[in-house]
């Protein structure tokens, strides 16, 4: 039965900017992500990196993120989800004066450890804090806006790229990350703690105020009721703590978790990101043309977010990560048996055009199903006592199937080819519509309490 308040309930202004500003931190994200492919480029020629380096150089970023997202979930639950962010946008604001500067390749990634301890934290902490605050009615709109913030950043990296690719000036790509660190650690000054938070700290009047922002007086009520009452079957429960995690109905929810952080890491999704502009370098592009093409990239990503921001509240989480997976494992099915069945390029042609067309599909079908939707379930699905420590474990193996794409791709593609490769992604893709058809629940239109509760009388 729906139980969302008429309509006419809208935010006020001040929770829309906590939603925005909450969302920020995905800028950085994207940025980083986004302008390293092009960055790369230059860091090659510059550095004379081999093939193992340039994968180390941006696997520094998810080693880092590993780390922070290991950190994240047990700081943000003894010192709040706000206090963690304001140390995200510290690190933020440091690390893009260690890339801009870096002498050699070495410094250059300690840098990027720096960025992706940032990323690693805001990756935990920012889809719990967004779920945690907004409404059942547009908790996955307001979720979902942080990964629009992330491919944000990653088309503002792809434009930076392309404009300072005739200078070949990776410098000023990679320093330029200040301006998004600048915008997130400002917005945080508007951003308020939680109230599922301080209720677990025992500030419930706090927690009132915070959902009469953008409830009625009595959606209010009744959802503070909710999360005192889980609260409180949690402690008697001694749902709290990682010791939780072993727990056989959290462990199940778990689980799900785990295999939607992981499969969103290996679908092949950062092998297109992070190394666009070297896999068309393969298939004929030129440099300028390879850099290019990532502007294309960028805006399949944004649109494909923004329908996934406007429809998974009405559509659904499950329909829309099923049909995601079908079409990426088809678009890639498509890309491997051109590369394959092509012959090698002499310039740009066929082979060249026929790639590109095939990694836009993917990543459009990627974006607007796993790319936006897997932090929406993994900000509901987790109970109160252990989310951010569930989500800690979680994402930190999220960051480290990250690191070994992106570390093992270069490698992999110079020992294999582009055709092989993306066959192989084909296949994860399908595994991943599988494992969604029997594993992932529905979420919308349920609280957090909800749904936690449905997890535990399941289990």
């Amino acid at each position: 039965m729906r139980t969302a308040p008429p309509p006419s309930v809208k935010p006020r202004a001040g929770s829309t900017l906590i939603y925005l500003f909450g969302a920020l931190g995905g800028l950085n994200w994207g940025y980083d992500t986004g302008v390293i492919s092009a960055a790369l480029v230059y860091l090659r020629r510059d550095f004379e990196l081999s093939s193992w380096a340039e994968g180390s150089i941006v696997t520094g970023l998810m080693i880092g993120a590993a780390v922070g997202a290991g950190l994240g979930g047990r700081l943000s639950d003894r010192y709040g989800r706000r206090a963690v962010l304001l140390a995200t946008a510290v690190l933020f604001l440091i690390a893009p004066l260690g890339m801009a500067f870096a002498p050699n390749a070495e410094v250059l990634f300690a840098a990027r450890l720096v960025v992706g301890l940032g990323t690693g934290l805001a990756a935990v902490v920012l889809p719990v804090y967004l779920s945690e605050i907004a409404p059942a009615r547009i908790r996955g709109r307001v979720t979902a806006s942080y990964v629009l913030a992330i491919v944000i950043g990653q088309f503002l990296g792809f434009v930076v790229g392309v404009a300072f690719a005739p200078m070949e000036s990776w410098r000023w790509m990679l320093g330029l990350s200040v301006v998004p660190s600048v915008l997130f650690a400002l917005g945080l000054t508007v951003v308020r703690e939680t109230p599922r938070w301080l209720v677990h700290r025992g500030r419930e009047t706090e927690a009132e105020q915070m959902l009469l922002r953008d409830r009625t007086p009595e959606e209010a009520r009744r959802e503070l009721g909710e999360i005192h009452e889980v609260h409180e079957a949690e402690k008697a429960d001694g749902v709290s703590g990682l010791r939780a995690l072993r727990r056989p109905w959290v462990l199940s929810i778990l689980g799900v978790g785990f295999g939607l952080g992981v499969y969103q890491q290996i679908m092949g999704i950062n092998a297109v990101l992070y190394y666009a502009p070297t896999t068309l370098q393969n298939v004929g592009f030129s440099d300028e043309g390879a850099i290019a093409s990532n502007l294309i990239i960028g805006v399949l990503n944004i649109v494909a977010v923004w329908i996934a921001i406007s429809y998974t509240d009405r559509w659904g989480r499950r329909p829309m990560l099923l049909v995601g997976a079908l079409g990426t494992s088809l678009a890639l099915a498509v890309l491997a048996v051109v590369n394959l069945a092509l012959p090698s390029p002499d310039g740009l042609g066929a082979l060249g055009i026929a790639t590109l067309a095939c990694l836009g599909v993917f990543i459009f079908m990627f974006q607007v199903s796993w790319g936006a939707l897997v932090w929406v379930v993994l900000g509901e699905i987790f109970p109160l006592g252990v989310r951010a420590a569930a989500m800690g474990v979680v994402t930190t193996a999220h960051w480290l199937a990250n690191g070994l794409v992106s570390l093992l791709f270069p490698t992999a593609l110079a020992a294999f080819g582009v055709g092989w490769i993306f066959a192989g992604f084909a296949v994860i893709c399908f595994t991943a519509f599988l494992f969604t058809w029997r594993k992932v629940p529905e979420t919308k239109e349920r609280t957090l309490e909800q749904i936690e509760t449905a997890f535990r009388r399941a289990g």
